[in-house]
């Protein structure tokens, strides 16, 4: 039997790995020593169970994009989950593996000529949609780095823009029911909401096949689950509900006739930010500048009225209005088979704030970033949480299975 070698002078900070199986390590043992000639400061061992594959519980992601005047507005994992991008201020677009080494295998700077502001994986293909503040959509293939199609979206310099600016601040996509068709919606500050056909060969039709006039500035955008809706979270504090089957027809190509919505949810006492639905496609996550967020229930039929399900707090929107981002966990679905248990957004406090939605209870406030948390994800299959800073920086985070929800 061979003796353990002496403890640094001073004492020591050991960190090992206990794998017994031939798959990922779900363990790490941390063992501190000290070597000052006192018995009674013994050897302090401490196991911490993991609960993903991370090679770290907390990983940064950091240095592709400047730490000053790169804000990360949009970072979100591949359907997938073995895969991250993220988009800048800095115009643009990085990607990163999840596991091992967390290289960042990409950095693609000719998306467009202005600030990126949301980006989605496409459903079907290796390919990542991006909403830029030129009013631009650009469709990106994330194995040769190469942009498919770029198309001038909104505001001015697109007829029908009517002539004001074009600022795309969000988009979502979807499969079209029954045909198997991506359909992607932007929405801008031009206070027009689009909708788009992706194609096989080059990522995307060059003209909308629908348009829906708000009246103002929209800020959000979600698609219902069946793809037969749209939200449109706007300037005027309310979520509109629009049925893209009853669309009025443009009159001419300047033109769009405005066109009623299905149903408006109200509730904020200020612009929302942002809208993300839950995977069970029942419940409509909004955070606003009010620094409260809101979850609506979207079910056909509502025991409530006003259909706020849950107001959730901690997450304060702070003076720069930033469009705060919030997601829904997605893991969970693979034990309760519906997921949802759990809704995050960042805030400009510079922590992230996890809620469980049936109670409102904050599960988590979670630091380390030195900016305003612009946005979060959740990994599709593990309890792994990601988040984007103004700091430039993103953090990948594995939460505490203890936490029972």
């Amino acid at each position: 039997m061979s003796k353990r070698s002496a403890s640094p002078p001073g004492g020591s900070l050991i960190k090992r790995a206990k794998n017994d199986s031939p798959g990922p390590s779900t363990s790490r043992e941390i063992a501190i020593s000290s070597n000052d000639g006192d018995p009674r400061n013994k050897s302090l061992i401490r196991t911490v169970q993991r609960t993903s594959t991370l090679s770290a519980p907390i990983i940064s992601l950091a240095g592709a994009h400047a730490s000053n005047g790169s804000d990360i507005n949009s970072c979100r994992f591949s359907p997938s989950g073995m895969n991250i991008a993220a988009c800048s201020t800095d115009r643009s677009l990085s990607l990163w593996e999840t596991y091992g080494a967390n290289t960042n295998y990409g950095l693609i700077s000719n998306v467009a000529k202005a600030p990126l502001l949301d980006l989605q994986w496409s459903l079907t293909q290796p390919w990542v949609y991006v909403a830029a503040a030129d009013a631009t959509l650009a469709v990106v293939d994330t194995t040769t780095g190469e942009r498919l199609r770029r198309v001038r979206a909104h505001g001015s310099g697109y007829a029908g823009g009517g002539g004001t600016s074009g600022i795309i601040n969000a988009l979502d996509r979807t499969i079209a029911g029954g045909g198997g068709t991506e359909l992607i919606v932007t929405g801008s500050d031009d206070g027009t909401v689009k909708i788009w056909e992706a194609t096989g060969e080059d990522g995307l039709e060059k003209y909308p096949v629908n348009t829906i006039d708000i009246g103002c500035p929209v800020t959000g955008v979600c698609w219902a689950k069946d793809g037969t809706n749209v939200f449109v979270a706007s300037l005027d504090n309310e979520i509109h509900v629009y049925d893209i089957r009853n669309i009025t027809p443009a009159q001419s190509q300047n033109t769009y006739p405005r066109t009623q919505p299905l149903y408006s949810l109200s509730g904020h006492t200020d612009t929302p930010t942002s809208l993300s639905l839950s995977p069970s496609g029942e419940y409509l996550l909004s955070p606003s500048l009010s620094s409260n967020v809101l979850i609506h229930d979207i079910k056909p039929f509502s025991a409530n009225p006003s259909r706020v399900h849950r107001t959730l707090r901690g997450a304060p929107a702070g003076w720069e209005n930033t469009l705060l981002r919030g997601a829904w966990s997605k893991h969970d679905g693979l034990t309760n088979g519906r997921g949802g248990s759990m809704a995050a957004v960042g805030g400009a406090d510079r922590m992230v704030c996890v809620w469980e939605v049936e109670t409102g209870k904050t599960l988590y406030k979670l630091p380390g970033h030195k900016g305003t948390v612009t946005c979060v994800d959740f990994h599709p299959k593990e309890p792994i949480l990601l988040t984007g800073s103004k700091d430039g920086t993103m953090l990948l985070g594995e939460l505490d299975p203890g936490v029972s929800v």
